[in-house]
Parts: structure tokens; C-alpha cells; sequence
């Protein structure tokens, strides 16, 4: 009777394997969520990382600047050098007249201009004004004064250049007899005492002779320098240039 019992007592499924999903598990050795992760056909490890961009390529030069007459671009070309090293930098000079043409012909990317200049299509900055001076023989009487008004020009020959840029004219001053001429041979009329030359001061300095002295013009009109280059032009270098223009630092961004 005892052994009928504990036959009775005894489960029903024991020792017996597990029915088709537990068996399907334990024999495969796998659990639930790889069967699942398998069945949809996804991975338990981590993607790969993408491999790292590959770096653009740097601007190569050389950058070609334009610079009219008297502008000083030396402490930008320094900044250049120091920052582009790998990049040449060309300097090339220009005439007032063709500073424009020279932009939008390709002769140069960028260009130190003098105002006005047709902006049409043309990024501008203006940079810096530029004092007007009277350019006079050194022993001439307005040597005596520091500065000088309009008013002081009254009596002399007011000598005018064909690449003139300030248009200055004064009350009770005379004309020259002679055609204008580049500043180069109106500098030496006025060595020779036969009149006097209004310019910017950098034009002053830039064709200094021992024979001649500047006073600035008081009242006198202003030259104003700036950086122009064609607006859909504006390259990886020309963009640099303009940050070292404007005192961006180095790491400074756009």
C-alpha cells in the first residue's frame, strides 16, 4: 500500500526531459534573449567605430596681393609667414588706376585699394585714413609752420599728378603750365622750386628726396585705404589673409 502511494505521489513530468521550448533551449546551450537577438538577425557586440574622416586638404598658395602706391602691408606679410609657412605670399604693386581691373581680371586675389573704387561685386574694408601733406622745396617759406591750411597755398603753383587721388584745389593758388605727370617727375618740379604737391603722407615718405620736406594739410582731404577682393572669389586664403587683416588671432574662429 505505502509503495502504491509513494508511486502516486511521485510527479508526473519527473525524470523526464523538459517539453520542446525548454528543450530547445538547454540543448542548444543558448538563452531566450540570444535565441531572440539570432532570430531577428541582430548582434549582441557593439558596432564598430567609423573610421576617422579623412582631413581636408589645406589651401596652398601662393596668395597674391595687390597694394597700390604708398600702402604698407609689411606687418599682415610678417603675420602671413608666421602662420602660413607652406603658403607664398606675393606682393604686387599697382597703380590707382588699373586697381580695380587688376581685381577683376584674376591678377591678383586681393588688393590694398584706395577709396572710391566702384564696389560693384567687390567685397570692401575699408582700413585706415591717410593725412594729406604739402610737399615743398626745403628751404621754402612754408617750412616755417608745422602745419598748413588751404589758406597758406595762396600764391604757389598747386602741381596736380595723373595719378592724383585726393582732388585737393585751393582758393588763390595757380595752375601749372605743364600737362600733369606721374608723381615721380612732379616730385622733382618741385625740387626745382616751380610749385608745391599735395598727396598722402605715404606718398610723401615713399618718394622722399633730401631736397624736399612735407607739413601736413590741416584741412586738407583724407585718403582712405582699404582691402578689396571679388566677393565670389573669396578662397580658403584670401578668407585668411582678411583674419590677419582684421587682428583675428590664430586660433580664433571665423
Amino acid at each position: 500500500m505505502a509503495g502504491k502511494d509513494a508511486k502516486r505521489a511521485r510527479p508526473s513530468g519527473a525524470g523526464r526531459t523538459t517539453g520542446r521550448s525548454g528543450k530547445g533551449a538547454s540543448a542548444k546551450g543558448g538563452s531566450p534573449k540570444t535565441a531572440s537577438a539570432k532570430a531577428s538577425g541582430r548582434s549582441d557586440r557593439p558596432a564598430p567605430a567609423p573610421p576617422p574622416a579623412t582631413p581636408a586638404h589645406p589651401p596652398t598658395g601662393p596668395l597674391r596681393l595687390g597694394a597700390v602706391p604708398g600702402a604698407t602691408p609689411g606687418r599682415w606679410i610678417s603675420t602671413w609667414r608666421e602662420r602660413m609657412p607652406g603658403n607664398p605670399f606675393e606682393l604686387i604693386a599697382l597703380t590707382v588706376a588699373d586697381q580695380r581691373a587688376a581685381l577683376t581680371s584674376g591678377v591678383v586675389d586681393a588688393a590694398l585699394v584706395r577709396l572710391p573704387v566702384d564696389r560693384d561685386g567687390l567685397h570692401v574694408i575699408p582700413l585706415y585714413d591717410e593725412v594729406p601733406v604739402v610737399v615743398v622745396p626745403v628751404d621754402s617759406h612754408l617750412t616755417a609752420a608745422d602745419e598748413l591750411e588751404a589758406s597758406d597755398l595762396a600764391g604757389e603753383v598747386l602741381i596736380v599728378a595723373a595719378d592724383d587721388v585726393l582732388g585737393f584745389t585751393a582758393d588763390g593758388t595757380m595752375t601749372p603750365t605743364f600737362a600733369p605727370l606721374e608723381t615721380t617727375d612732379p616730385m622733382a618740379i618741385v625740387a626745382a622750386g616751380a610749385g608745391v604737391l599735395v598727396v598722402p603722407m605715404s606718398i610723401a615718405r615713399l618718394h622722399h628726396r633730401r631736397d624736399l620736406d612735407h607739413r601736413p594739410l590741416r584741412d586738407g582731404p583724407t585718403s582712405t585705404v582699404a582691402l578689396a577682393w571679388v566677393a565670389d572669389r573669396t578662397t580658403p586664403l584670401v578668407e585668411a589673409f582678411v583674419g590677419i587683416v582684421r587682428g583675428r588671432t590664430a586660433n580664433s574662429s571665423r
